[in-house]
């Protein structure tokens, strides 16, 4: 296979400023990182002027260990399980002839639309006394599992079958070519993944309180509800900032610096499915379905009880449907906005694996393990002190959700630019083309799949975010997820059932429609 040969360079000064990154996006980038820290800065603010005998006194106590053993073995437990879990799904449904594949993959995308504590409720409605790490496990593998289908699905439709023909005609058996051909290159997807995993579990708050399981999140949350101790409470958040921290070394030194795109002679053949024995099939079918069934059959049979039990009479209020014309705006527009910010950071981590722009990169994830009442706290201080004419605006609310969700927006984007071979930019650039008009229009319309999933997730995660949302959002807005939640604080689980339902109808027609533009994009 031959490689491709490029334009030589008039001079040294010239070839070695093509490869420079373009001055425009490392200072977007160091902007978008400034912004990601205002939390943190605020944790740490709150801790000196707390003084250190009562910060020693807040941490090293028994309490705090055992915050800290429920949070290992939750991430020890859930991540693992996820990633068989979603990797499994992907395989099936994009390099297998599974029956219904096109079904089964809008489906295992799904769960993403149903709010974590919508999940917990059905699960606990279930069995009442289904309760601590079993519990949170199981759920949180449910509830989590697609953020680790979804870019691994995304990079198995661009892989280049040629490695695993050579694999083939050395007589190497399917199952060693997947782990030593295919996996490898899953790498930067899967590492992506369950870090979005993690971070999601240091974060979560109601689904862990509905079946009494402690973390660090549950914990902040109590201190500020009951006792409004805000010293305790941010002190917790500076530990689990602190485990943020430990999982991003974690997983950078997992991810190495490995290429995960080539350029030779001809195109990329289509790839071929491979057929399914009639076992095979039997068990793959019964693995689909029953993680539908499990994610997403079970909360759509509650709230079908609570739906019945109030009749159409409960879809008849001016309330409701406010929220979902709300919805649909806040939504569309944090995800163009977040996924918009997140693309200078997402193509230097990819483009110039540097330790400066990793790190960078990795300020991005530190706020996303915050919960989001730290970060609303942060932004409610910050704006009053600082910014006030953007108080209780949009503004603040889209700055929250673009700290919030940044994570989902930067793994899908890089691993959708990884896949776009940097030799295209240079022979663009080569050509008198601009970086970022080379970055346009060649590695982000290749990665444009990636893409397409980071600004759904994102979209999927502003239309059920709750916490900053009530926190900042301005008077008068209201979304189906704040909507579900006052009526569900309330007891009224009836009228809050349409709420949850539309949180889950207005994903569906959108996972498919990406899917089948990922399908077009991909050559498929």
């Amino acid at each position: 296979m031959s490689s491709l040969s490029l334009p030589a360079a008039s001079n040294a000064a010239s070839h070695a400023a093509r490869h420079r990154p373009s001055r425009v996006l490392v200072v977007f980038a160091l902007f978008v990182a400034a912004l990601a820290l205002l939390p943190v800065g605020f944790v740490i603010g709150v801790g000196i002027d707390t003084g250190w005998a009562t910060v020693q006194a807040l941490i090293f106590r028994p309490r705090v260990g055992e915050l800290l053993v429920n949070t290992f073995w939750l991430i020890a437990l859930a991540v693992p399980a996820s990633v068989a879990l979603g990797t499994s799904l992907a395989w099936l449904t994009e390099r297998t002839s599974l029956p219904g594949r096109r079904l089964w993959a809008v489906l295992a995308v799904a769960p993403l639309a149903i709010p974590a504590f919508v999940q917990s409720y059905a699960w606990v409605s279930v069995l009442p006394a289904f309760n601590g790490l079993p519990a949170a496990v199981f759920i949180a593998v449910l509830a989590y599992f697609p953020f680790i289908y979804m870019p691994v699905a995304a990079v198995l439709r661009r892989l280049d079958p040629s490695l695993e023909d050579v694999a083939a005609s050395l007589g190497t058996p399917p199952w060693r070519i997947f782990f030593r051909v295919i996996l490898p290159q899953l790498r930067l997807a899967l590492c992506g993944g369950a870090l979005l995993v993690a971070l999601h579990l240091l974060a979560e708050y109601g689904l862990f309180v509905m079946i009494r399981f402690d973390t660090f999140t549950t914990a902040i949350y109590d201190q500020f509800q009951s006792t409004f101790s805000g010293p305790a409470a941010n002190m917790l958040a500076g530990v689990l900032a602190l485990c943020c921290l430990a999982l991003l070394l974690l997983e950078t030194a997992a991810r190495g610096k490995a290429r995960y795109a080539r350029v030779g002679s001809g195109t990329a053949r289509k790839q071929q499915r491979r057929a399914l024995g009639r076992w095979s099939c039997g068990l793959g079918l019964l693995l689909a379905a029953c993680t539908v069934a499990l994610s997403f059959g079970t909360p759509i049979a509650v709230l079908g009880r609570w739906l019945w039990l109030g009749g159409f009479d409960n879809w008849h209020r001016a309330d409701l449907w406010l929220s979902l014309r709300q919805t649909l705006f806040l939504a569309v527009c944090g995800a163009l906005i977040t996924t918009a910010f997140a693309i200078p950071t997402a193509w230097l981590s990819v483009r110039h694996p540097r330790r400066v722009f990793r790190l960078l990169e990795g300020c991005n994830y530190i706020t996303s393990a915050l919960p989001g009442i730290v970060v609303a706290l942060a932004l409610v201080t910050v704006t009053i002190h600082y910014a006030r004419p953007i108080y209780q605006t949009e503004v603040t609310l889209f700055l929250a959700w673009l700290l919030m969700f940044m994570p989902r927006a930067l793994i899908n984007l890089r691993a959708g630019i990884a896949q776009a071979p940097v030799e295209l930019e240079q022979v663009a650039q080569s050509l008198g083309t601009s970086p970022g008009r080379a970055l346009v229009s060649v590695t982000l319309r290749l990665a444009a799949p990636g893409a397409s999933t980071a600004a759904a997730l994102v979209f999927l995660g502003v239309s059920t975010e709750l916490t900053a949302t009530l926190l900042l959002s301005p008077l008068g807005t209201r979304t189906l997820a704040t909507g579900f939640w006052a009526l569900t604080s309330e007891i009224d689980y009836v009228a809050a059932a349409p709420y949850a339902l539309l949180m889950i109808l207005i994903s569906l027609p959108l996972t498919g429609l990406l899917y089948k533009q990922s399908q077009k994009l991909s050559g498929l």
